[in-house]
């Protein structure tokens, strides 16, 4: 089996929690913040909902700066209805996706791609070693953050790798 195919099907299992996630995000409330030094709910369901499409990045930029000269130019599609959420996270899964299947084994394992800030190199890893830790895991982690923004708003949390308290089955 190809790296690619696996990175694909982990892909499609992990979308399909943060599907679930989003679906909870409540509409409204994107200013909201658990901590003053948290960040905003509505920039977190964002960032959950655009992660798969970095996969792209990945592949096709041989490195990124977080922190560039003059401020980053990326600015997150702002959205107001979980409708809009969910369809930015539909357009992320397709370009994620539509990058590993264009993607060669060989290009994961035996390129490089660099992470920046500021001029300042933060990791140099093989793209599939940055697909996995600075893609799928990143993912996951900030997914585990909404969820938990989902319980302080009173929303019922989903399950995602088993039970959750709120649903029985995973």
């Amino acid at each position: 089996m190809k790296i690619t195919e696996l990175l694909l099907a982990e892909l499609d299992r992990e979308g399909i929690g943060i599907r679930k996630t989003l679906e909870r995000v409540p509409e409204g409330k994107n200013d909201w913040k658990p901590h003053p030094k948290s960040m905003p709910l509505g920039y977190l369901a964002t960032i959950v909902a655009t992660i798969p499409a970095w996969v792209d990045m990945v592949l096709n930029l041989d490195e990124l700066d977080i922190s560039p000269p003059g401020g980053s130019k990326y600015k997150p599609q702002e959205w107001k209805t979980r409708r809009d959420l969910l369809e930015q996270f539909e357009a992320s899964m397709k370009k994620g996706r539509e990058a590993l299947l264009k993607a060669s084994d060989d290009r994961l394992l035996n390129t490089r791609w660099k992470l920046l800030a500021a001029g300042r190199e933060m990791s140099n890893q093989t793209r599939y070693e940055a697909i996995r830790d600075g893609v799928l895991n990143h993912m996951a982690h900030h997914r585990g953050q909404l969820t938990v923004y989902l319980r302080l708003n009173e929303q019922k949390v989903p399950a995602i790798y088993g039970p959750s308290a709120d649903e029985g089955k995973g």
